[in-house]
C-alpha cells in the first residue's frame, strides 16, 4: 500500500477578524436605524448580516479545527469540520432568506411608512463593508468550499444592501411604500437560488460523494490503463475536507508488486491530473484461491 499526504493551507485569520468586527458593528447600526426608519429592508439586512457574522465565526472556527493534527482516535484530524461549516453556512442563508421573504409578503399586503433617506445611507455603508470583506476571501473561494461559503455570505449581504439602497431611492422619488418589501422579497429569492449550489455541494461532501470537478470514470480509466494493471476495484473517492480529496483502490497486477517507483508515479499522476491529495493503493495478483472480498461493485 502507499499513502500520500499533501496539505495546502492559507492563513485567513486577518480576513476573518476584520470581517467579523466590521459586520458585528454594522449589525447593531443597521438594526437601530431599521427600527427608527421602520424599514423591513434594513431589518432584514440586519438579520442577514447577523447570520453572516455567525457564518464567518463558524467558517473561521472550522479553518482552525482543520489544522489540528491527527490523533489515534481521529486519524484524519478534524478536517471534515470545514465541510460541516460550509453546510451549516448554506443552511443559515436559506433559513434567513426564507424568513425575510415571508415577512416581505406580509408587508406587501400592508405597507408601512419608511424613512427612505435613512435607508439609503445606512444600506450604502453596508455595501462598502460587505464588498470589502468579500474581496479578502476572493482568492480562496475556488479551492476551499468553506471559504466559498464565507465569500457567498458577504457577497449576498452586499447584494441585499444594494437592493435596500434601490428601495430607498424608489421610496424617496415615488412615495410608494411597497418598494421596501418588494426589494426584500426579490433579494431573498436571489440569495436562495445562489446558495442552493453551495448547500448541495456541501451536503454531497458530508455524504462522502465524489467532489465536484473529479470525474470517477476518468480516474478509474487512468488506473486501469496503467502498465501491468488487469483490473481496478473497490475504488472510492471522497473529501477529507473542503480542500483535500482522498482515494483508495485495489489494483490487480498478475505479475506481482511493481515496486515503490510505480506507486510514487501513480500517486503523482493522481495528484497532478485530479488534485487528489491522499492516496491509498492495495496491490493484488488476482489469485483465484484468495479472491478479494471487496471486488464486487455493489459492496462498499
Amino acid at each position: 500500500m502507499t499513502h500520500n499526504h499533501s496539505h495546502r493551507s492559507v492563513n485567513y485569520n486577518r480576513a476573518f477578524t476584520i470581517s467579523v468586527v466590521l459586520n458585528t458593528a454594522f449589525v447593531v447600526i443597521e438594526a437601530v436605524y431599521g427600527i427608527l426608519a421602520n424599514s423591513l429592508a434594513l431589518l432584514a439586512d440586519a438579520g442577514h448580516n447577523l447570520s453572516d457574522v455567525l457564518g464567518l465565526l463558524l467558517a473561521w472556527g472550522a479553518t482552525l479545527l482543520a489544522r489540528r493534527l491527527p490523533t489515534a482516535r481521529r486519524t484524519f484530524g478534524l478536517r471534515r469540520s470545514s465541510i460541516l461549516a460550509a453546510l451549516l453556512n448554506a443552511s443559515f442563508l436559506l433559513v434567513v432568506s426564507g424568513g425575510i421573504g415571508w415577512e416581505a409578503i406580509g408587508r406587501l399586503r400592508e405597507p408601512t411608512p419608511v424613512a427612505g433617506m435613512t435607508v439609503i445611507v445606512v444600506a450604502a455603508i453596508g455595501i462598502a463593508i460587505n464588498a470589502g470583506s468579500a474581496l479578502m476571501f476572493l482568492s480562496g473561494r475556488k479551492r476551499d468550499l468553506n471559504l466559498q461559503g464565507a465569500f457567498l455570505h458577504l457577497v449576498a449581504d452586499a447584494a441585499v444592501s444594494a437592493g435596500v439602497v434601490l428601495a430607498g431611492i424608489a421610496i424617496v422619488l415615488t412615495d410608494q411604500l411597497w418598494f421596501d418589501p418588494a426589494v426584500s422579497l426579490i433579494v431573498s429569492l436571489v440569495i436562495i437560488v445562489g446558495t442552493w449550489r453551495l448547500f448541495r455541494q456541501s451536503l454531497n461532501l458530508v455524504m462522502d460523494a465524489v467532489p465536484e470537478g473529479i470525474e470517477p470514470l476518468a480516474v478509474r480509466t487512468y488506473l486501469a490503463e496503467l502498465s501491468g494493471v488487469a483490473e481496478v476495484h473497490d475504488l472510492h473517492i471522497w473529501a477529507i475536507s473542503t480542500t483535500e480529496t482522498a482515494l483508495m483502490a485495489h489494483l490487480v497486477m498478475p505479475d506481482g508488486h511493481p515496486g515503490d517507483a510505480f506507486l510514487a508515479q501513480v500517486v503523482q499522476g493522481l495528484h497532478s491530473r485530479f488534485s487528489i491529495e491522499h492516496t491509498t493503493l492495495q496491490i493484488e495478483t488476482g489469485d483465484p484461491k484468495y479472491p478479494c472480498p471487496q471486488a464486487p461493485e455493489h459492496l462498499v
